[in-house]
This record gives C-alpha cells, structure tokens and sequence, in this order.
C-alpha cells in the first residue's frame, strides 16, 4: 500500500478519509494546535473525517519543518494537498520526481461552491427559493472525486514507474452532478426546474407525510404498477377509475392524485405503509431522520455502522466507511495531535525513510 502525505483543507479530507479505509498509510500533515476539523462540531468531523490517519504537526513557517516536510514527500508516494501548495510545485517534484501529485482548486466556501454548481437552482419547491441540501454533500462529493484522482494516479504509478500531477477542480466535481441539466437544455432547449417533494421520472413520485414523519413512493408507469398500488392504498376513487391504468393519464392529473394518497398517509405509520408496498414490488422506503439512521438495521447488518468504544466520545454507533465495510475492518480512531511524530522522524533515518505504519 502506498505512504500518502494529506495536506487537505475540510473540503478534500473525506477523500484521504477513503484512501485511508483502502488501506493507505495516509499521514496528515497539521500546524500546530490542530486542523479546522478538530474544531467543528466538538471534534466530531476530526472524528470521522481523519479515522485512519496518522497525525504530524509541521510549522510551515519554520525552514526546519519546511525540510522534513520535504523529506516526508521525497519518501511518499502521493501528496494530495488543497491550493495553495505548502511549499512550491517545483520543490516538491525535485524531492521526488515519482510522486503522484494530486492539486485540489478548493474554489469558493461550501455553500457558495453549491450556489455556482447550478444544484442550488434545481433543489427545493417549484415556486419556492432554492433549497440548501443538508449535511455536507457537496464536501463529500468533492471527496469521492479526489479519492478516485488518487487512486487511478496511484494505480499508474505502479505500472509504469512514473509520477503525475493530478488536477482536481472542486467546482467541476460539483457542476457533474447537474449533468442532467446540460443534457436537458442540448437535448429540448428547456431548463429544467425545481421538482421539490414531487417529481422523478414516474408519474407518480414523491415524499408523503405520515403519522411518524415521512415516506418516498415512486409507482412503476405501467398497468401492473398502478394495480399493484391500489392494493396499498384503499381509496375506492383509484380502484373505480380505470382510466388511471394509463400513466399519460396519470401524469395529468399528478398533484391530484398525490393530494389523495397523502390524505391517507398521514394516517398511518411509515414503516408499516413501507413495507406493504414493498410486499407488492411498489419502490418505497421511509424518509429517515437522522436518529433513524444512526438505529437503521439495515446498516447494522452490512456492518457499515457498529457500536465501538470511541476514546472520545465514548460507547457510540460509528460509521466503518463505505469502502473500509469491503474489509470489514474499522479505520483507527483518528490520531491525536502530532501522535506520528516521534514515528515518522524516526523514519525518516531508516534505510528507505519509510519504516513501519502504525
């Protein structure tokens, strides 16, 4: 596996989190008193973000750091850094000619990057304001990209011998995502547009309320599917009218049909409404809070969230990663401050400079 220096700010640290869970020996290089992320959400995105990683403390500004930190790189395989370059291109490619430089355009703060990606305009109600989507997908996002960047240049350099400079443009990753609004507007000339709770390509799709929160429901657009979703919904209105067998017919009416079907669901509980539609092969799936998911039996069972005790935050159900979950083994918990440095100095005086990860 290969030694990967992490020079990351919080938009790219997912990404080194994933080459961590492949098995990297990925160390993160600090200033002191710690990154960003050990400050935000009292220490829980340092939690999850930098499981795996080995921590050093390195002061740019001293030339004495500055020359180990050359030195670590001239040892390394990959240095995936955010701009600007803790030390020049050029330096850091005269320390090791091989190496695989991966370069992250971080662009503008989170949610401004979200704005320019064009996400922002088709999230949230029809004639409503866009919609910020919650959590940090568009970090997480950039993350899978920088991953993927890493990993190929990696997977070359084994093959050929040969190093190469890796240009990753957070805007880019971003904007990909609202592919389907470049190919609506080449294909017919029209924007498309917000869809909020309702929309997709079936007629008859969207979240519904229930008595305990929501549910997602999306009738397959053929006659079996509408007869099949019936038998979940007892409304006699939908069994007595045969024209809605037909999905253009569907289609025109939608928010009637919608409106009708929440009347009922709000009545009932969206485990149960899920599970009879599931029974008679209709897509749904409960709309989950996050406590939902952090208690979700299904991510128990694969083994993607599992109870361990963390030397911070205690007995917790803490997700393993989805690529560390191909292993089943859990990232270590994340370093504490400089915990590396004694071993990567110790190192760097070994015959390769590598010695042995933790």
């Amino acid at each position: 596996m290969a030694r990967v220096l992490d020079l990351t700010s919080d938009v790219a640290a997912y990404g080194t989190r994933l080459l961590a869970e492949l098995g990297h020996d990925v160390v993160r290089i600090e200033p002191p008193g710690g990154d960003a992320l050990r400050r935000e959400a009292n220490g829980m995105f340092h939690a999850f973000l930098n499981a795996g990683k080995r921590s050093v403390v390195l002061d740019r500004d001293v030339a004495a750091d500055r020359r180990t930190l050359l030195a670590l790189i001239a040892q390394a395989d990959a240095v995936v850094a955010s701009l600007p370059l803790p030390v020049d291109e050029a330096e850091i490619l005269g320390a090791n000619p091989q190496l695989v430089l991966v370069e992250i355009d971080d662009g503008p703060p989170e949610l401004c990057a979200f704005a320019r990606s064009g996400l922002l305009a088709i999230t949230g109600e029809p004639d409503g304001r866009p919609t910020l989507l919650g959590g940090h997908i568009p970090h997480s996002a950039i993350g899978l990209y920088v991953a993927m960047a890493a990993a190929s240049a990696l997977f070359a350099q084994d093959a050929t011998g040969n190093g190469s400079i890796v240009d990753v443009s957070a805007a880019q990753c971003l904007a990909v995502l609202a592919e389907q609004v470049f190919v609506e507007y080449s294909s017919s000339g029209e924007l498309l547009e917000r869809l909020g709770s309702r929309g997709g390509i079936t007629a008859l799709a969207g979240a519904l309320p229930c008595a305990d929160g929501h549910w997602m429901v999306s009738v397959p657009p053929d006659p079996n599917g509408w007869a099949n979703f019936v038998q979940v919904v007892p409304d006699p209105a939908f069994k007595d009218d045969d024209s809605l067998a037909d999905e253009a017919e569907r289609r025109e009416r939608k928010h009637e049909i919608l409106d009708r079907i929440a009347l009922w669901s709000t009545h009932q509980k969206k485990d149960e409404i899920v599970a009879e539609a599931q029974r008679r092969h209709i897509p749904a799936a409960p709309v989950l809070n996050p406590l939902d998911l952090t208690r979700d039996e299904q991510l128990i069972a694969r083994g993607f969230l599992r109870e361990i005790d963390h030397p911070e935050f205690g007995r917790i159900h803490f997700p393993a990663g989805a690529l560390a979950n191909l292993w089943h083994e859990m990232p270590a918990p994340a370093s504490q401050l400089g915990a590396a440095n004694a071993t990567i100095l110790r190192d760097l005086s070994s015959p390769d400079g590598r010695g042995e990860p933790l």
